[in-house]
């Protein structure tokens, strides 16, 4: 049996807090999201950690490596080894969601670790689609796509990012991932309205949002994952909820990473904030 979508606010699994997880019983967050290549191919620490928290907790599975934009025909070994991997941790975690990003992190027998975004034509739609259904039938269930931090566009990009992944939906039937931080970065970076963005994202078909904290450079916005969500995101993230407030929530912190008690203030904070809008709906 699957494991039921929870309700509530989760945070990032990250090795810093193993210890404290696993000892304490009033832990103020309700789930766990786990970067799936940290826990693929091991029989260590980490999938011992995983498999315990796994006991207590719903847990969401977040790649950063399957490409989804690459051609199958030129990473066909390479991706089905991918997903054999994936599919062996996924049989064992029973997570609610498995997830990647809108991207492409390189070419075959070259990984550049980076989420590199893809231009918006029906050339890189049809190897996106083609993926994603890939994906779907090795895993046997749905696969979850999130909207990238970008930091250039391609002129060649024809069609829209929200009218993009709404496409990618129609033909898969895949889920969403809409990180609101992401949105807010790219509008400051490209100069566009997030709520815009947010007005035509098919969220009908979000089944988890992120939150997290970037930094300013002074001459764009960096997705660093390294501190506090700004107020302008949560404004933003209230913003979404009053279109669709239902929705499962991540606070990602991935540098410098803080004491758990600090995450725990921002989930509490995510929580207020859906929290309040449920009682003005009310009233």
């Amino acid at each position: 049996m699957r494991s039921e979508f929870p309700r509530g606010v989760g945070v990032g699994l990250r090795p810093t807090h193993y210890q404290e997880i696993l000892k304490r019983s009033d832990l103020k967050v309700d789930w766990f999201e786990a970067i799936s290549e940290n826990y693929m191919d091991s029989e260590g620490r980490p999938i011992k950690v995983l498999s315990q928290v796994r006991e207590r907790f719903s847990v969401a599975l977040h790649g950063v490596s399957y490409s989804v934009g690459t051609a199958q025909d030129t990473d066909s070994d390479r991706r089905r080894n991918y997903l054999k991997r994936l599919k062996k941790l996924v049989d064992r975690i029973d997570p609610f969601i498995v997830s990647d990003h809108l991207c492409w992190t390189g070419l075959p027998g070259e990984n550049l670790h980076d989420l590199l975004p893809l231009p918006y034509t029906e050339e890189s739609l049809i190897q996106v689609v083609e993926n994603v259904q890939l994906a779907q039938d090795f895993l046997d269930r749905q696969f979850v796509l999130e909207n990238p931090s970008t930091y250039f566009q391609y002129s060649e990009s024809a069609i829209s990012e929200p009218d993009f992944f709404r496409e990618i939906v129609k033909r898969t039937g895949c889920g969403l991932l809409l990180d609101v931080n992401n949105v807010y970065v790219n509008s400051v970076n490209h100069r566009f309205d997030p709520k815009d963005y947010i007005n035509s994202f098919p969220l009908e078909s979000v089944v988890q949002i992120h939150l997290a904290g970037h930094t300013d450079t002074g001459e764009f916005l960096f997705d660093t994952h390294s501190r506090p969500v700004i107020d302008a995101v949560w404004d933003l993230y209230v913003y979404t909820l009053k279109i669709k407030s239902d929705i499962p929530v991540l606070i990602e912190w991935d540098e410098d990473i803080p004491e758990f008690s600090v995450l725990e203030k921002e989930a509490e904070k995510a929580r207020f904030h859906r929290k309040n809008l449920l009682r003005l709906d009310l009233k």
